[in-house]
């Protein structure tokens, strides 16, 4: 289904998550005896009433959020100055704020626990731009990054990402206030993807955070093959084979990160991987993994500029070396992180 446009999101969608928060919030005691009621003939531990707390809090999460963002739109002279330093500040705090609520949830509802190896998550990323290079897979990993990036290493992030995530109206609203890029497939009026990547990378500062998933979309089985095969039809042999030799991540795409190192000569790569939440693939296997009862270890491996290559085909050749060392550390990881 297509995205409608801005003024449809702003005007219905948003409202709508508001309206409906508050409709369902006072109807939920009905719902939760329903769910409490068909708990006992669910396999799981009060699987449907944890099903339907975990849908509860996220409408009412989105639903204060925009409220929050709403004050703040007012706050800056109804958008005047909502692209001010000040203001962008201050919807970093509050993306903050809400992260540090959804994974307090997390923790408590899901028992999802998050470590961070690699790199001592109680002091701050070297004092230099970053490009976070990050592999994707398992639900909400990129809220888990972001939450990492922006609690604990005290950054403001720049990120890539899908157009379709502009559904969500807390995110579309949030995140067309920072600076960020909604990729959409094909040309869409502002210049070819590399283009719109470059241009958003410039300009780094030392607590900026560049984001960018190389893969393009979660690990599936059929992906990873999809992407062997598309390697193969455009003749890049070389690239094929060392994909198929990485077994739990997708042939990164290096175009974008190509044209960021381009427009960031100075910042360093922050290389991203995580295991815990590799398992669940479909909508299913979130349903029967509830209650998680995981423990989500990302690891950071930092590497500082001069490091990194200068051409271009080292720099593809690069990254897949570094993408090869990922699969290895999963496959190592793998079945620690359950």
């Amino acid at each position: 289904m297509p995205l409608p446009p801005r003024w449809v999101r702003r005007l219905l969608l948003g409202p709508g998550v508001v309206l409906l928060a508050f409709l369902l919030a006072t109807t939920v005691p009905l719902w939760a005896l329903a769910a409490l009621a068909v708990s006992p003939f669910v396999p799981g531990r009060l699987r449907p009433l944890r099903v339907l707390w975990v849908g509860c809090f996220y409408l009412f999460w989105d639903a204060a959020a925009l409220l929050c963002l709403f004050v703040l739109w007012v706050a800056s002279g109804f958008g005047w100055r909502v692209n001010s330093p000040a203001f962008q500040r201050a919807h970093y705090v509050l993306a903050g704020w809400f992260l540090r609520v959804m994974f307090w949830q997390a923790r408590w509802t899901l028992r999802l626990s998050l470590e961070v190896v690699g790199t001592d998550p109680d002091t701050a990323l070297p004092g230099r731009p970053e490009l976070v290079v990050c592999r994707h897979a398992g639900p909400g990993d990129s809220f888990i990054l972001i939450h990492a990036l922006v609690n604990w290493f005290r950054r403001e992030p720049r990120i890539v990402l899908k157009d379709t995530l502009q559904w969500d109206p807390a995110i579309d609203v949030l995140l067309n206030r920072l600076p960020s890029r909604f990729i959409a497939p094909g040309r869409d009026g502002r210049g070819s993807l590399t283009e719109q990547i470059g241009h958003l990378a410039s300009g780094l500062d030392d607590d900026d955070a560049f984001v960018i998933f190389p893969e393009g979309g979660n690990f599936t089985p059929k992906r990873r093959l999809r992407a062997i095969a598309r390697l193969r039809d455009r003749g890049h042999e070389r690239m094929a084979v060392k994909a198929e030799a990485m077994q739990h991540v997708l042939a990164p795409r290096p175009g974008g990160l190509l044209a960021a190192l381009d427009a960031a000569p100075d910042a360093g790569v922050i290389f991203v991987a995580h295991t815990g939440l590799d398992r669940m693939l479909t909508v299913a296997d979130v349903w029967r993994e509830l209650p998680m009862d995981k423990r989500l270890v990302m690891r950071f491996w930092s590497v500082p500029p001069e490091e990194i290559p200068t051409g271009r085909q080292q720099r593809i050749d690069w990254l897949y070396d570094w993408w090869s060392r990922i699969d290895e550390w999963i496959a190592a990881n793998h079945d620690d992180a359950t």
